[in-house]
Parts: structure tokens; C-alpha cells; sequence
């Protein structure tokens, strides 16, 4: 079965993935009050927009503006539940005027109002553990790249470990950089290096500090194409003491 693309941060290549949209969809025909968890950048929200596609979207911290909004409103997603100052408040809001809540939430959020608030509660797992998901959104983001960067050139997936620290929004910014830098030119890079440095030179080690940015991608790399020490301390022309010292000093980053 073909993965269904809700938007560009949820897809439902996995079978969880699948399972949270099948709730998903039978809430939109349901008039109860439902919280989805998980962690930053599984879906959350974009699920809550396919429920409640014309709510409005509020994050719990506007505390304020929420409430505020509160009273003139049917139907509400609200976002980051767990930042709320007072969900009593909202619970009470809430229940008095009969308003529809689609709520989301990190995964170990837990409040007796909101058990009191939500009927229906369901929890996206992180893409570490949806690796279908993960192969389908580094195409729909390859896809976003080519488009954003006027390029159809090929990406290449050469040292790409998807990064999944912040589920979907890491995978795009990662997927984002390595299109963009993977035609890089010289000057580009230079340019790249020079905003980097600018803001942070000052102390009088500086030329030391930095030094690795320029050895420590030049031996990851000569050690990907080469090999060995022997072929990088020849192409280097180095000695091999001297590699061997870079090696060290460089560790942490090779």
C-alpha cells in the first residue's frame, strides 16, 4: 500500500503511522475533545489540522490570547499543551461553552484535568521507530530542496546518517543543508566559513581553536577516499607522525 502524504511532516509509510491516522480521521467525524502526543516533530500538529482543519491554533503558553479566543470560539486546536499556566482554567472554559478541543502534547505529559478534558488519547511514536516514515520523508524533503533551490540535480546520499534528534524537523534541515552543500563551490564555502568566524574570533588562541575546521574535514575525507594512513600522509605530503598527531588532536571530530 502507498504511503499517504497528510503534509510534508506526516506520513503513513508505517504501520503506526497508519494506526494514528485511522484515529485521526474517524475524530473528524466525531464531536469529542482528543490529545495527541509525542515527541517534537512527529506530526502532531499536522494531524490536529487534518482533524480540525478551520480551528484556529493557539499555543498553550498565550495564556491570554487563548483564553481570550475562548470565548468566541466552537472549535480550537491547541498546541504544547503541557506549557499551559492553568489548564483548570481552560478545562472550565471549555466545558461551559461546549467548545471542541484538539490538543497537543509531549509524549510523558500528564494532568488530571486534561484526563478529565480529553475522551480520546493517542500517542505518534518517534521516527526512530518508523523507518518507512523515515525513507519517505527524505523524498518529500529532497523533493522541497529541489524546488526551494531551483535545482534538479541528484542527491546524493554519500555520508548521509539521517538525523532524527527532532524527528521531522532535524530530517528537513538536515536534508536542506546536504542538498544545498553538495554542489558547493569554493567561494560559497569560503563565504560560509567566513560568516561562521567573524562573530566568533576574539581570543588570542583563535588561530588554534579553529585550526579543525579546516584538518579534521580533510582527514575524515582522505581516510574515506584513501583508505589508509600511508596513502593520506603521501597525498597530504606528510609524514606520518605528523598525520598521526592531527589524527590525535582531531579525534573528537573524525
Amino acid at each position: 500500500m502507498a504511503a499517504l502524504v497528510v503534509d510534508a511532516s506526516y506520513i503513513t509509510a508505517s504501520a503506526a503511522s497508519a494506526q494514528a491516522f485511522k484515529t485521526a480521521t474517524l475524530l473528524k467525524t466525531l464531536n469529542v475533545n482528543s490529545l495527541i502526543t509525542g515527541e517534537l516533530g512527529v506530526g502532531k500538529k499536522s494531524l490536529a489540522c487534518y482533524i480540525l482543519p478551520d480551528a484556529p491554533i493557539f499555543d498553550a503558553s498565550n495564556h491570554d490570547e487563548l483564553l481570550s479566543t475562548l470565548e468566541s470560539v466552537n472549535k480550537v486546536i491547541i498546541i504544547n499543551l503541557e506549557n499551559s499556566p492553568n489548564i483548570k482554567k481552560i478545562f472550565e472554559i471549555v466545558q461551559d461553552n461546549s467548545i471542541r478541543v484538539v490538543a497537543t502534547a509531549k509524549s510523558s505529559y500528564s494532568n488530571e484535568f486534561a484526563d478529565k478534558l480529553f475522551s480520546v488519547k493517542f500517542d505518534i511514536p518517534p521516527l526512530r521507530e518508523r523507518p518507512e516514515d523515515v525513507e519517505e520523508l527524505i523524498q518529500q524533503f529532497i523533493k522541497e530542496a529541489s524546488l526551494l533551490f531551483c535545482s534538479k540535480g541528484v542527491f546524493k546520499f554519500r555520508n548521509f546518517k539521517p538525523d532524527l534528534t527532532q524527528n521531522s524537523n532535524s530530517l528537513r534541515r538536515q536534508v536542506m543543508i546536504h542538498f544545498l552543500l553538495q554542489d558547493i563551490n569554493e567561494n560559497e564555502l569560503m563565504e560560509i566559513i567566513y560568516n561562521y568566524l567573524v562573530d566568533r574570533l576574539g581570543s588570542q588562541s583563535d588561530y588554534k581553536n579553529f585550526l579543525h575546521l579546516y584538518e579534521a574535514p580533510l582527514i575524515k575525507a582522505g581516510f574515506d577516499k584513501f583508505k589508509s594512513q600511508l596513502q593520506l600522509s603521501d597525498r597530504l605530503g606528510l609524514n606520518r607522525n605528523t598525520l598521526r598527531k592531527k589524527i590525535a588532536e582531531n579525534d573528537k571530530y573524525l
